[in-house]
C-alpha cells in the first residue's frame, strides 16, 4: 500500500512539474523576445511565498495544480500600463507570438522525449519490432482455476500445488516444442494456439515439431474456470507458457537518440488516434460511472493516470510508469495546440487569422485590419470551457468510482 501511495504522489508530482515547465516555456521565450512578463507562479489559490527579480514576480501558491505566466498585453483587450504598452505581446511579430504561445507544448514534447531517452539508455524501450509470440513452449506448469482478478494475479510465478493437473507435462510436451496444430487445426501464433486450446476439452491431439522430429501427442485438456478480465468462464487449459522476445530493448547513448525518435513517432501517432477517437469514447465513460464495465480504452483524468502510475510502482513496473508519464506529456502538448480557445492553439489560430487577413487586405490596397476583438469570440470560448469542464468532471468521477486497473 505504501508503494502505491508513493507511486500516486510521484506521478502527480511529475504532472505538476510538467505543467510548471509548460508555463516556464512561455516565460523564457517571451523574455527572450523582449516581452514583459509580470508574474510566473506555480500552482493556484492563495500565495505561499513570492519574490521579485527584475520586473517579474515569481512565487508558489497553495494548490499545486498547474501554474500561470502573466505576459503583458497577450491580446489587445488586456489592460497595460503606459510603460508596458511598447512591449505588449500583441504588438510583436506573428512568428514571435507563435513561438511564445507554442513554447508550452514544445516543452511537453521535449520532456516526453527526455523521459524516453533516459529509459532507452537505462531500463530500455518497449520492443516495437517484437513479433507476435510463436506457439513455442518455454515452460510447462499446471491448469488451475482462478475465479477473480486477485486470484489470477496471485498465481503469476507461484509454484503449482502438488495435486494440480499438469496436462501438457503429463502428455510429454517439453520446452522448445513448437505446436503446429491443436485437434487438427493449424496454429501459427501463440494466440491462435491459446484460442484453440480454450475452445476444446478432453483428449486432444497436439501436432508438435521437436528439433527435426514431428510428433503427435495426446493431451487430456480439462475445462477450468478462469478470470478473463471481465468475468469467469470455463475454458480449456493445458499449463504452458510461451517463449517471447525481450519486451524491452536497451540502447547505448548514441543509438538511443534514433531509437527514441522512432518510438516518439509511434507515440505521436497513437496520441493523434486517441484525440480523433476521444468524442466517441465519452459515452463509455458515462456508462462506467453508473456501474458498467470500464473500457480500458476510455479517456482518463489526471486522477486516473496517477492511480495507474501508483499501481505500476506498487508492482515494480517502472517502464509503464515512465511510459505513462511520457505519453501524458505528448497528449497534453498535442491537445493544447488544437485551434480552440482558450487553448494556446486557439490563440495561435487567431494570430494567424490576423496575418492572413491583413495579407489579403494588402493585396487589395487596404490597411491592416487591427487586432481581433476577443469579445466576439467570448460566447464560443465559454461553450468550449463548459464542455471541457464537463468532460473533466466525467473522467474524474469515473476514475474515482470505477477506475481503470493495471492489466485490465
Amino acid at each position: 500500500m505504501l508503494a502505491y501511495i508513493i507511486g500516486v504522489v510521484l506521478f502527480a508530482l511529475g504532472i505538476c512539474v510538467s505543467v510548471a515547465l509548460h508555463e516556464a516555456g512561455h516565460m523564457v521565450t517571451a523574455k527572450a523576445f523582449g516581452m514583459k512578463v509580470r508574474r510566473y507562479f506555480v500552482g493556484f489559490g492563495p500565495t505561499v511565498f513570492s519574490w521579485r527579480r527584475g520586473e517579474t514576480e515569481y512565487g508558489l501558491k497553495w494548490i499545486p495544480l498547474g501554474g500561470f505566466c502573466d505576459i503583458a498585453g497577450m491580446t489587445a483587450l488586456d489592460e497595460v500600463t503606459p510603460d508596458e504598452a511598447p512591449r505588449a505581446m500583441w504588438r510583436f511579430k506573428t512568428w514571435k507570438r507563435t513561438v511564445v504561445m507554442s513554447a508550452g507544448s514544445i516543452t511537453h514534447f521535449i520532456l516526453g522525449f527526455v523521459v524516453l531517452y533516459l529509459m532507452a539508455v537505462t531500463m530500455g524501450l518497449p520492443n516495437l519490432n517484437a513479433a507476435p509470440p510463436a506457439p513455442v513452449v518455454d515452460s510447462t506448469s499446471c491448469a488451475r482455476p482462478a475465479t477473480s482478478k486477485e486470484q489470477a494475479e496471485a498465481q503469476v510465478d507461484a509454484p503449482c500445488p502438488q495435486d494440480a493437473l499438469t496436462p501438457a507435462a503429463t502428455a510429454g510436451l517439453r520446452r522448445g516444442d513448437r505446436v503446429l496444430a491443436v485437434g487438427g487445426k493449424p496454429v501459427a501464433t501463440w494466440d491462435e494456439m491459446l484460442t484453440a486450446v480454450q475452445a476444446t476439452s478432453g483428449r486432444t491431439v497436439f501436432e508438435v515439431q521437436r528439433s527435426n522430429q514431428q510428433l503427435w501427442l495426446v493431451v487430456d485438456v480439462p475445462k477450468v474456470p478462469r478470470w478473463n478480465g471481465k468475468d469467469v468462464k470455463e475454458v480449456g487449459m493445458v499449463g504452458v507458457s510461451p517463449k517471447q522476445d525481450s519486451p524491452t530493448v536497451q540502447y547505448g547513448p548514441v543509438a538511443a537518440v534514433g531509437a527514441t525518435f522512432r518510438f516518439t513517432g509511434s507515440m505521436f501517432a497513437e496520441t493523434a488516434q486517441r484525440l480523433v477517437q476521444f468524442p466517441q469514447r465519452i459515452p463509455a465513460v458515462v456508462t462506467a460511472i453508473f456501474g458498467g464495465v470500464r473500457d480500458p480504452n476510455t479517456p482518463v483524468s489526471v486522477v486516473g493516470a496517477s492511480r495507474i502510475g501508483g499501481e505500476a510502482v506498487e508492482r515494480g513496473v517502472w517502464v509503464l510508469f515512465f511510459l505513462l508519464l511520457a505519453s501524458l506529456n505528448f497528449f497534453i502538448g498535442v491537445f493544447n495546440l488544437l485551434p480552440l480557445l482558450p487553448l494556446d492553439g486557439g490563440h495561435i489560430a487567431v494570430v494567424w487569422y490576423e496575418r492572413v487577413r491583413d495579407w489579403f487586405r494588402a493585396r487589395r490596397g487596404k490597411a491592416a485590419g487591427g487586432p481581433v476583438d476577443y469579445t466576439r469570440l467570448s460566447g464560443i470560448t465559454m461553450v468550449l470551457v463548459l464542455i471541457g469542464g464537463a468532460v473533466t468532471l466525467l473522467t474524474v468521477t469515473a476514475d474515482i468510482v470505477n477506475p481503470i486497473r493495471l492489466g485490465q
